[in-house]
């Protein structure tokens, strides 16, 4: 009978604890922001540990790189003894909104009067090769059995721009670390044959130095790797395919909406939110509605870290980073990219891995090669060849 009059009128409670401690309870020090921040600190430190060897090996091996040398390192040490507990909130931060943030950097690398300038001859080989490849990522994927986030990550790296649309792409449909790690490794894989075979075609078919930009530009996935492919080419094709690269890491935009709105819809439908977007009507009133389906909202779809990716583009055009800025900007984004991709290691589940199989490489390379083809088809149809 006490209990339940105790629990009916809490202050009165509250009050006999403070007779009964002669003082009011002191309240904890530090507020919740700063306890939150001390929780996450031990897994911060152990991600940007990691990324820190990573960083270093990728120097050692340029054509490996800081991202994929902290995801596998990550995975290493996941296999040998999983994070501990208190680590988890600094991990899951670095492997979340230090993803976000890399995304929002890597918008200084842009300049959008060089989009505009280089995008009216390259635009259609871009559109074209991204269409084919997402089509080939849903419907091979499908017919492999692999699953839809695990399609959509390599879909999605393979077509636009490597472990940068990937970490673009994770947040939006929630995918798990041990789908982001394959489709990192995947990818890895097929930059690599793309750096050894691409120059070699490219003076098979006699491809002047423009053509050849284009091609790497568009057929190959992480920046380090389209600048190794065509600077092996020529200087010409190296400057051009470079910015061709940076054209296309403006698609993460619209396919980054798309699947977030599919995401959004898929959680109506189960009854749930999607990850990120809020709660079960978030992005759709009248969701549920007497009469009326649900209206998409895209405003309150559009991923924050969109939204500043497109900034920090607008203020690099106006000429407001200092060019002195960039090496460090770009060497800060790319560490930060390592950073979450070493956390995302360190929580892979590598039994998830091996129930996956052989199947999402060969996704990967039947996806390569479209894109491959797909490229030099479309470039010959518009004469760039």
């Amino acid at each position: 009978m006490s209990d339940d009059s105790g629990s009916a009128n809490p202050g009165r409670s509250g009050r006999a604890t403070e007779r009964t401690t002669g003082a009011p309870a002191a309240p904890e020090p530090g507020g919740p922001w700063s306890r939150r921040l001390v929780d996450r600190l031990p897994g911060l430190a152990v991600a940007v540990a990691v990324a820190s060897v990573a960083t270093v090996v990728g120097g050692w091996f340029p054509l490996v790189g800081g991202p994929v040398a902290g995801i596998v390192i990550g995975v290493v040490l996941a296999a040998v003894r999983r994070p501990a507990e208190r680590l988890k909130p600094g991990v899951t931060t670095a492997s979340k909104f230090v993803l976000q943030l890399s995304v929002v950097l890597l918008g200084c690398q842009l300049s959008l009067t060089q989009v505009v300038r280089v995008g009216g001859s390259s635009l259609p080989v871009m559109l074209g090769s991204l269409v084919a490849c997402l089509a080939a990522a849903y419907f091979v994927g499908r017919r492999l059995g692999i699953g839809r986030d695990l399609r959509t990550l390599i879909g999605v790296g393979t077509s636009i721009c490597g472990a940068s649309a990937i970490a673009a792409v994770t947040p939006v449909i929630g995918a798990a670390s041990a789908e982001v790690a394959y489709a990192v490794s995947t990818i890895f894989l097929f930059n690599i044959a793309a750096v050894l075979v691409f120059p070699v075609l490219g003076h098979l078919l006699d491809m002047s130095q423009q053509a050849f930009g284009l091609f790497a530009g568009t057929a190959v996935n992480d920046t380090s790797s389209v600048v190794a492919a065509a600077a092996t080419y020529g200087d010409e094709a190296g400057q051009y395919a470079v910015v061709v690269k940076l054209t296309r890491t403006l698609l993460i935009i619209p396919i980054c909406l798309w699947l977030a709105a599919l995401t959004k819809r898929r959680a109506l439908t189960a009854g749930t939110g999607g990850p990120g977007v809020g709660g079960p009507s978030a992005g759709w009133p009248g969701a549920g509605g007497p009469g009326a389906g649900p209206r998409l909202n895209v405003l309150k779809l559009v991923p924050w870290f969109l939204v500043g990716f497109l900034l920090t583009a607008l203020v690099n055009t106006l000429g407001l980073i200092p060019d002195r800025a960039h090496p460090g900007l770009t060497t800060l984004c790319v560490f930060m990219i390592t950073v979450a991709l070493s956390a995302i290691g360190l929580t892979t589940d590598l039994r998830g891995l091996r129930r996956a199989g052989p199947r999402p490489l060969l996704l990967g390379a039947c996806l390569w090669v479209v894109v491959s083809v797909t490229s030099l088809a479309l470039q010959y149809l518009t004469s760039s060849l």
